[in-house]
């Protein structure tokens, strides 16, 4: 059996190299890298050394990575880093792709652009925010990325999925960024059907995750014209939307994109389903003070607040949280200020048999993510849960990856 090489970039403690093993054994890692900057400690690295072993892994500035550190392979994969497009922050401060993470991407586009036997395939994913980045240009981030890869003789599909739409136990809305290289046999596939067709039912993310084609809205055909600098100064200048839809492909700068809605009837994994017994909860994870304010946080505002650095009062409306949170559904999206015992708006709170409160334990955000179980074990309780708010779900990567498999066989 022929072997499907991966190179894994901002590994993190490790989810597409699980994801895509479990989902075939044709799938091989042969070099990984993780650097968490402007820190000593790199926590993820060293998770991912414990799992995985140290041969062949890289904890080392990506900048400063040769190509030649590289080894021949498939496909290169990455959860490149989000926190310039992140729902964390207000969209209008938001930097976009030329912030200090975001300029990030550059060195997936070097290390692509460099090698002279490029890759078949690339597998990237990020946040949905992407999409609309930055504010003063709606989608132009985005179109960049997409530009740069067609440039270097990429197909590309996209599909903004929600892990629970497909009955996966955490609702985390993330964008798949598949691209095929023009050497490929998929390439070639996609070259002889259209756009839609492929998009639609028979491209790899299609048959991963099913759409419902009585549902697909907002069709539109467009060029990305120009040079980089020129989409950069130029793209999408005056429209108040992305153009971009949740599902896409471009294919030599021509892009086809719409709005597309989830098909699944099978089996649903809830919060319930993978939280321990109330007897296995250390007293530390327990809510026994502070109720009030968690109550708080978590309640609806409607209130006058005072902005201390502009010196002015304004009206702050927020609406309320379910609390505690509900075990018969998927789990909010995990946050990386998920630990740590500080009552806070967005951490989860679940409630025992018993009636007591508490927060979830390093293990269930690991379960929750579809993480063995223990993964991370080995760093703090907070560095822990840090790092399953940095993580994506292992689910959606399998199913992708044993659909490209089988279009590969």
């Amino acid at each position: 059996m022929e072997k499907i090489k991966i190179v894994e970039l901002f590994a993190g403690v490790g989810g597409f190299r699980i994801g895509l093993t479990n989902a075939s054994e044709k799938f091989e890692m042969v070099w990984s890298n993780q650097w968490e900057p402007k820190t000593k400690s790199q926590e993820a690295s060293e998770i991912y050394i414990k799992r995985f072993g140290e041969e062949n892994h890289s904890n080392k500035d990506i900048a400063k990575v040769s190509i030649d550190e590289l080894p021949e392979h498939n496909i290169l994969v990455g959860g490149f880093p989000c926190q310039d497009y992140s729902v964390a922050k207000c969209l209008s401060q938001s930097k976009g792709i030329t912030g200090k993470k975001g300029v990030l991407w550059w060195e997936i586009h070097r290390i692509l652009r460099d090698n002279k036997n490029k890759p078949e395939f690339i597998l990237l994913e990020n946040v949905d925010r992407l999409l609309s980045s930055p504010a003063s240009q709606r989608g132009r981030d985005f179109a960049i990325i997409l530009s740069s890869l067609s440039n270097l003789g990429y197909i590309v599909e996209w599909r903004i999925i929600n892990a629970a739409d497909y009955g996966m136990p955490q609702r985390r809305r993330r964008i798949f960024i598949m691209g095929y290289h023009k050497k490929s046999s998929i390439y070639k596939e996609i070259k002889k059907d259209n756009s839609e067709k492929w998009i639609f039912n028979n491209g790899t993310l299609a048959k991963a995750f099913g759409i419902n084609i009585n549902k697909i809205f907002f069709k539109k055909k467009f060029n990305i014209d120009g040079n980089l600098i020129e989409v950069t100064n130029n793209f999408n200048k005056k429209g108040k939307f992305s153009p971009f839809q949740n599902c896409g492909i471009i294919i030599d700068r021509k892009i086809f994109t719409a709005k597309v809605f989830p098909d699944y009837d099978g089996e649903r994994i809830t919060l319930g389903d993978i939280v321990l017994p109330e007897e296995k909860i250390p007293e530390e994870f327990f809510v026994n003070g502070e109720y009030e304010k968690w109550e708080y946080l978590k309640g609806a505002k409607r209130e006058k607040r005072f902005n201390k650095s502009r010196n002015f009062y304004y009206n702050y409306n927020e609406g309320a949280m379910i609390f505690p949170d509900s075990l018969d559904k998927p789990s909010r999206t995990i946050i990386t200020g998920e630990g740590g015992s500080t009552p806070s708006r967005f951490k989860h709170v679940v409630k025992t048999e018993n009636g007591r409160l508490r927060r979830l334990m390093p293990l269930e955000l690991e379960r929750l993510n579809m993480f063995p179980d223990n993964h991370t074990k080995g760093c703090t309780n907070i560095k822990r849960a840090f790092l399953m708010g940095n993580a994506l779900v292992i689910g959606v990567i399998e199913r992708i990856g044993k659909e490209l498999s089988l279009k590969l066989d």
